[in-house]
């Protein structure tokens, strides 16, 4: 059976970013969340030498760069606010599930700015999704 390799870095981000959940929970134990974001960008910078594209990082449009500087600074406001979240006392059982949300935000704007549809059976995953991380906070 062939698994197409889009799969396999979905599966190496679910299992990465599950990890994830436990690290960020075990440093704002300790550290604040703007000291754990600038940690967080460290960790980004290691890894920057084996994703390096070498020159033709220069080479793309300003539209496409702005998306891509954009993406970077939400991504930075939702680690931080994640971050903020649990120093805050919120419980990683429950707010790892929540911000695991922003997928239906994405099912919602994408009709919208990238002109793609959205099935019923996206939208009954969308309230599944929904009625789990009711569960999984209580």
């Amino acid at each position: 059976m062939h698994i197409p390799p889009w799969l396999w870095y979905s599966i190496l981000t679910v299992l990465a970013w599950g990890v994830v959940g436990i690290l960020q929970k075990l440093a704002t134990n300790y550290i604040s969340a703007e000291s754990s974001l600038i940690w967080l960008v460290v960790g980004f910078l290691l890894l920057e030498p084996f994703f390096y594209p070498g020159p033709a990082v220069l080479h793309y449009s300003k539209l496409n760069l702005t998306y891509a500087i954009l993406s970077g600074l939400l991504n930075a406001l939702g680690a931080w606010a994640l971050f903020a979240a649990l120093k805050r006392g919120g419980k990683a059982s429950i707010v790892a599930p929540l911000t695991a949300l922003y997928p239906v935000v994405v099912i919602v704007l994408v009709p919208l700015i990238l002109h793609e549809s959205v099935s019923r059976l996206q939208w009954a995953g969308v309230a599944c999704s929904l009625i789990a991380v009711v569960l999984l906070s209580i």
